[in-house]
């Protein structure tokens, strides 16, 4: 088993501010495991809260996995030495998807039929990151025109304070009012437990389908108390990491999102996807800073989620990638062996 590192620059339409602070352009680690005359790719996006800000980190992290002998082990078994090594979880989702495209590809089979999952029905929603009134009056046409969209997540928790996020979101409905579109919220952390009430009350009234991470990583104990109060449902990002979280605050949320960087790739997602549904829970799949490489397998995994925000590709200029297009709203995978995706031949990759 032959594994090569790629690093790949990720130049973005627009930069995504949220609560914590602003997302420009990144580099990500490209990952190509070539067996059998067979090669699947997986992708790392650096994450500062996944320990591995840098690609420099990513790439370290793997190479000190991929030097203790992987030969031989399943994708499972590797997963197990990664998490006994603390390899950050966004160092080694570029791994665990590479694997899972190969698998899919040696079965010569797409990687959602592989999974035994159905392709995705429900439309991914497209991001607004927090910005003042009048980018949003000139952003919301730049996203929306032309296109197939039909939701829009809103960043909320704006530094400024409620006003601000007020007088953002304000405006999101005024400028949407010739589209039929849904529109969701995700505060990233940005709000205490008295600001998430309110905050759920005045978005219900203005048609909001449910908010998610409200309140800060680390103030998990106030879910129970907002879980009571709000109008809205309730989703969990940050929150919720690994599945092994879940059953500690199943009881007082809505749903889940979890991410392929967040938690370590399709290995752990699988395992999250099945924990919420057992504690009755709706499920989401998210993204970060990513191209249509991991896109493609989170994609693969989203035709049993509720809600999908796969839509990092699509902020792109240009995607380095290609193989999870938006298709009437929804971001597909392909009819491919693997999870369809792969790098264009244009894209300029520096292999380490």
């Amino acid at each position: 088993m032959k594994i090569q590192y790629h690093k790949v620059l990720l130049k973005k339409r627009f930069p995504l501010k949220i609560s914590r602070g602003v997302k420009g352009d990144t580099y990500n680690i490209f990952v190509s495991v070539e067996k059998d005359g067979i090669t699947g790719w997986g992708e790392a996006a650096p994450g500062k809260n996944e320990n591995a800000d840098t690609p420099e980190k990513v790439l370290e992290a793997l190479q000190r996995l991929v030097a203790t002998g992987l030969e031989g082990l399943s994708i499972y078994a590797i997963e197990q030495r990664a998490r006994a090594l603390n390899i950050p979880p966004c160092a080694y989702a570029g791994l665990d998807i590479a694997l899972w495209d190969w698998t899919a590809k040696k079965a010569q089979l797409p990687l959602y039929q592989l999974l035994g999952f159905p392709k995705p029905t429900q439309p991914t929603s497209v991001t607004i990151g927090i910005n003042p009134p009048e980018v949003v009056k000139e952003r919301v046409p730049l996203l929306l025109d032309g296109t197939t969209v039909q939701s829009l997540k809103i960043k909320l928790g704006a530094p400024e304070g409620l006003e601000a996020d007020k007088a953002m979101f304000e405006q999101v409905v005024k400028s949407c009012a010739n589209y039929t579109v849904k529109i969701r919220v995700d505060a990233n952390g940005g709000w205490d437990l008295e600001k998430a009430i309110h905050m759920s009350q005045w978005l219900a009234e203005r048609g909001v389908s449910y908010i998610e991470q409200p309140l800060k990583e680390g103030a998990e104990e106030q879910l129970p108390a907002l879980y009571k109060a709000s109008v809205l449902p309730i989703y969990v990002d940050e929150s919720c990491r690994f599945a092994e979280n879940i059953p500690h605050w199943a009881q007082a949320v809505h749903g889940v999102n979890f991410k392929l960087m967040k938690c370590g790739g399709i290995t752990e997602g699988l395992r999250i996807i099945a924990t919420a549904k057992a504690f009755g829970l709706k499920t989401m799949v998210g993204c970060m800073s990513e191209s249509s490489i991991s896109i493609a397998a989170a994609a693969a995994l989203s035709g049993v989620l509720d809600h999908i925000d796969l839509d990092s590709h699509y902020n792109l200029a240009p995607d380095p990638a290609e193989g999870a297009p938006l298709i009437n709203g929804i971001t597909l995978p392909s009819n491919r062996a693997g999870h369809g995706a792969k790098l264009k031949p244009t894209t300029n990759v520096a292999t380490l």
